[in-house]
């Protein structure tokens, strides 16, 4: 018998106006290279402990996170020009993803 197990790889990341037709993921730019990136998690809990310290306009936009598949969170990446880094809950680089 074949096993048709899939292995997809999920990753947080935080979503700006989610529900809404300005709905976008953060992201940012790297100060040393100047570098657009989008920044990935491996729990919720790490996004969100992390958002906590990113800068952000709490007074005209909303946040949620949201769990992605990579394979679209790569595509996404792609199609905008961005990079995509893992993140630890204190915002410090993992690794990058793409």
């Amino acid at each position: 018998m074949k096993d048709n197990t899939i292995i997809e790889n999920w990753y947080y990341v935080i979503v700006q106006d989610p529900g809404t037709s300005e709905e976008q993921f953060v992201g940012f730019n790297e100060e040393d290279t100047h570098e657009n990136f989008l920044p990935a998690f491996k729990t919720k809990q790490d996004a969100e402990a992390c958002f906590m310290m990113m800068p952000k306009d709490i007074f005209n936009r909303k946040y949620d996170t949201h769990a992605i598949i990579e394979e679209d969170l790569l595509g996404a990446a792609a199609e905008n020009g961005h990079k995509i880094y893992l993140l630890d809950e204190k915002g410090c680089f993992l690794k990058p993803l793409n």
